[in-house]
C-alpha cells in the first residue's frame, strides 16, 4: 500500500502565499465529536478554530477548552524565532510566515516545516483516538541543540458554537504540581488539564488577558469577530534531536492522559490510520482517494453527549455509532448519514460500524420517522424531515447488499412497515400519501422538510411543499425495496401490498411530473403556487437510485439538460442560472448566505447522484464518469486540506463555502470513485 502525503510548500513571503495561510485550514478529529482546527498560519479565524474542543456529555455538548498556543523558539545563539500567528487590535502577525518551509498531512494529521539559521523543527497535531486530549508535537530535524521551547496556553470556555464575545471565564483557579497543571473551568465542566514533555521542563504561572483578538471569518460572515482570551501563564523544555517536546491539554483523569506516552500516542495512531487503509476498498488505499479514506473517518463518531443510548445498546450487545454531518458547526442529521452510509463505511471496509449506525437509528423511528438531528448537546432528536426516513430504506438497501446481515433487515423490518403503514395515512408536519393519485406530499407552515432546508427567523426560503420530485423517486425505490424484502421474509401474499403501492406511484409519477416544454421534471407539482418548472438537480434521483421511477426513453433529455445547466466541476448547482431566485454566491451575513443557501449554490454532493445517472445512461462509460470527479482532486489542496467543503459558488472560480469539511461530499466521492474505477 502507497503512503500519499498531501504537500503545500511555499516561501512564505508573497502576499498570495500569506492570504493561502489564513484560507487553508486543517482538521483533526478524536471518534466523539470533539476536534482540533485552525488555519495554517496560525491565526484562529473562526469561532471554532481552537487546539481542543471536546466533546462531552449532554447537556454540555462540544466546549472550548484550549484556544491558542503562543510559541517562541530561542536557539543556542539566544536568537529568538515566533512560529504561528494571531490577529490582535487590528494588527495580523503571521509570526512563522517567513520560517514556514511546507505544510503537510502524514496519514492525514498535519505537519507543518519551519527553517531558520540552520535550524529545520516540525510540528504535529495529534488526537488519541476517543480521547478530549490534544498533543501538540515538537521535534528538531536539523540543527544542535538544545532548543529552548516557550509555549504560552490561551483560553476561553465555552460552548464552540458560541460568539467570541460569550462571557470570559478568566482568569480562573490555577493549581500546579509535579509538572502537571490544572485549570478550573467553570461548573460543570471538567478542569483542563496540561503537562509539558521534554527536557529540562517548567512551568511559570503569570496570567495574562490577551485583548482584541480578532476573528476575521466570524466577520465576514455578519457575527460578532472580537474576543478575550486568558493564559495562565507558560511552558518552557529543551528541545533536541534526541529529545521531542509534547504539549499534552485534556479534559481526561490524568490516568487516562498519562496512560500513553506521546511517542505511543503518535505509533498507536498511525498504526489506526494505516488499518483503516488496509481495509478500504482497494481503490481507496492510495493517491487522492487514500486522502479521502483519512477524511471518512473524521465523521463516524462515537456520540459522546448521549450516555443512555450508549449503555441501552451496549447491554444488547450493540454499539452506537452516528455521522457528524459537517464540520464544524453541524452535528448528526439523519439524512446526511442515511446519504454518507455507503461512502463513509461500506466503501471504506467499516461495515460493522455501517450496521451500528442503522441500528443506532432504527431505535429513533418515531411516528414513521427517523429523526432530521440531533441538536448539540441534547440527548433527543427533531423530526421535521420528509426525506430522511426514506434515505434510510435506501441506507439499509446498500448495507444488506454488501453485507448479507440478514438479522439487521429482520430486526429493523418491523419498523419499516410501520413507517411506510404511517405515511399512507399520514404522520407529522403533513407527511403523508395522497389517495388521489399515490404519491406522497409534505408540508406544513414554518418548517423545512426536504434537504432544501435553509430557514431564516420564520422565513423558509425553498419550502417546496407540495409534492417533491425527490421524495416521491425515494418513496418509490422504498417501495420496491419493502416489496423484496417483505416477499423474502413474509411470502409474496404480503409483498402484493407494496407492489401495488409501487405501480401507482409510478405511473402517477410519469404522468404528472414530466415537463414537457423544458424537456425535465417538475421540482415540486400541487405546490402552494401550482406546479414548480425550477430546474433543479433533485429529478437526477428519478433515475439514479436502485429502483428508478422515471420511463426510460426519458433519462438521457433529464441527464442531457442537468448536465448543460447545472454541471460544474465540484458538483451540481442547486438552481440553473437565469432563474429569478438564482444566486451566483454563497457569500455575506446569515440572511444573504441562507438565500443563496438553495437558490444556485453548488453543493458537491450531488456530483453523486450525477455520476450514477450517467452510469445509468452510459453504462460502459466510466471512464467518462471519473472525468467529474477531476475538480474534487484540485480542491483537497485548499479550504480544509484533505477534505472537501460543504458548497461552493455557482460561478467560476467555484469559491469553496460553507462547511471546511462535509460528511456527504466525502463520502459521494469515495463511493463514485470506486464506481468509476
Amino acid at each position: 500500500m502507497e503512503s500519499w502525503v498531501l504537500r503545500m510548500p511555499w516561501a512564505g513571503r508573497e502576499e498570495v502565499e500569506r492570504e493561502s495561510l489564513l484560507t487553508r485550514e486543517w482538521l483533526v478529529t478524536n471518534g466523539l465529536g470533539g476536534y482540533a482546527s485552525g488555519t495554517i498560519g496560525g491565526v484562529a479565524a473562526r469561532r471554532y478554530h481552537a487546539l481542543l474542543i471536546a466533546a462531552l456529555p449532554a447537556p454540555l455538548g462540544r466546549r472550548v477548552m484550549l484556544n491558542h498556543l503562543t510559541e517562541l523558539i530561542r536557539l543556542p545563539n539566544r536568537a529568538k524565532y515566533l512560529i504561528g500567528g494571531e490577529e490582535r487590535g487590528g494588527e495580523l502577525n503571521l509570526h512563522g510566515s517567513e520560517w514556514l518551509t511546507e505544510f503537510r498531512l502524514e496519514l492525514g494529521l498535519p505537519v507543518w516545516r519551519y527553517e531558520f539559521d540552520g535550524y529545520v523543527l516540525e510540528r504535529r497535531i495529534l488526537l488519541p483516538h476517543h480521547q478530549n486530549t490534544v498533543h501538540v508535537n515538537y521535534r528538531l530535524i536539523r540543527g544542535d541543540g538544545p532548543v529552548r521551547v516557550k509555549l504560552r496556553p490561551s483560553i476561553h470556555f465555552r460552548p464552540h458554537e458560541a460568539p467570541v464575545n460569550h462571557p470570559h471565564s478568566g482568569p480562573c483557579p490555577v493549581s500546579f504540581n509535579d509538572g502537571r497543571l490544572e485549570l478550573a473551568s467553570p461548573e460543570p465542566l471538567p478542569p483542563l488539564r496540561m503537562k509539558l514533555i521534554g527536557e529540562r521542563q517548567a512551568c511559570t504561572l503569570e496570567g495574562t488577558h490577551l485583548a482584541n483578538v480578532i476573528y476575521r471569518v466570524e466577520e465576514s460572515r455578519g457575527y460578532e469577530a472580537l474576543g478575550e482570551l486568558w493564559s495562565p501563564g507558560y511552558f518552557r523544555a529543551d528541545l533536541s534531536q534526541e529529545k521531542p517536546v509534547t504539549l499534552i491539554a485534556s479534559t481526561e483523569s490524568w490516568d487516562t492522559i498519562q496512560a500513553l506516552s506521546p511517542e505511543q500516542a503518535q505509533e498507536y495512531e498511525a498504526n489506526r490510520r494505516t488499518q483503516l487503509l488496509t481495509i478500504a476498498h482497494p481503490a481507496l488505499r492510495a493517491g487522492p482517494a487514500s486522502e479521502l479514506t483519512l477524511a471518512a473517518d473524521q465523521f463516524l463518531i462515537t456520540p459522546a453527549g448521549r450516555v443512555e443510548e450508549a449503555a441501552r445498546s451496549r447491554a444488547a450487545g450493540d454499539d452506537v455509532r452516528t455521522v457528524i454531518a459537517g464540520y464544524h458547526w453541524f452535528t448528526d442529521w439523519g439524512r446526511d448519514t442515511m446519504i454518507s452510509l455507503e461512502g463513509l463505511t461500506l466503501s471504506t471496509g467499516r461495515h460493522a460500524e455501517a450496521g451500528y449506525i442503522l441500528r443506532t437509528f432504527g431505535h429513533y423511528v418515531r411516528d414513521g420517522l427517523i429523526p432530521n438531528l440531533f441538536p448539540e448537546g441534547e440527548k433527543q432528536g427533531l423530526y421535521h424531515t420528509a426525506d430522511a426516513t426514506m434515505w434510510f430504506f435506501h441506507a439499509l438497501s446498500r448495507y444488506v447488499s454488501a453485507t448479507g446481515d440478514r438479522n439487521t433487515l429482520r430486526l429493523l423490518l418491523p419498523k419499516l412497515i410501520d413507517i411506510v403503514d404511517h405515511h399512507e395515512r399520514g404522520t407529522r408536519f403533513g407527511i403523508g400519501l395522497d389517495p388521489t393519485d399515490g404519491l406522497i406530499r409534505q408540508g406544513a407552515p414554518g418548517y423545512q422538510l426536504t434537504w432544501m432546508d435553509a430557514k431564516v427567523g420564520d422565513w423558509v426560503v425553498t419550502p417546496r411543499r407540495g409534492k417533491a420530485v425527490e421524495i416521491n423517486a425515494l418513496w418509490y425505490n422504498a417501495l420496491r425495496l419493502m416489496q423484496n424484502w417483505v416477499h423474502d421474509e413474509h411470502g409474496g401474499d404480503a409483498a402484493q401490498k407494496y407492489a401495488n403501492l409501487a405501480e401507482r406511484a409510478k405511473a402517477s409519477f410519469n404522468r404528472r411530473f414530466w415537463y414537457a416544454p423544458g424537456n425535465y421534471l417538475y421540482d415540486v407539482i400541487d405546490g402552494e403556487t401550482g406546479d414548480d418548472t425550477a430546474l433543479r438537480p433533485n429529478q437526477l434521483f428519478s433515475f439514479s437510485l436502485e429502483h428508478p421511477v422515471l420511463d426510460p426513453q426519458r433519462w438521457k433529455p433529464v441527464l442531457d439538460v442537468v448536465q448543460q445547466q447545472l454541471l460544474t466541476p465540484v458538483g451540481l448547482r442547486s438552481l440553473a442560472a437565469g432563474h429569478p431566485d438564482y444566486k451566483a454566491k454563497y457569500f455575506g451575513d446569515l440572511r444573504a448566505r441562507d438565500a443563496a443557501y438553495h437558490q444556485g449554490t453548488v453543493w458537491g454532493w450531488l456530483i453523486g447522484p450525477f455520476i450514477d445517472a450517467w452510469l445509468t445512461v452510459h453504462p460502459e462509460d466510466r471512464t467518462g464518469a471519473r472525468r467529474f470527479l477531476e475538480g474534487f482532486v484540485d480542491h483537497l489542496g485548499e479550504a480544509c486540506l484533505g477534505s472537501i467543503s460543504e458548497v461552493f459558488d455557482a460561478e467560476s472560480p467555484f469559491v469553496p463555502r460553507g462547511c471546511i469539511a462535509q460528511a456527504w461530499s466525502v463520502a459521494e466521492v469515495l463511493r463514485c470513485w470506486i464506481r468509476t474505477s
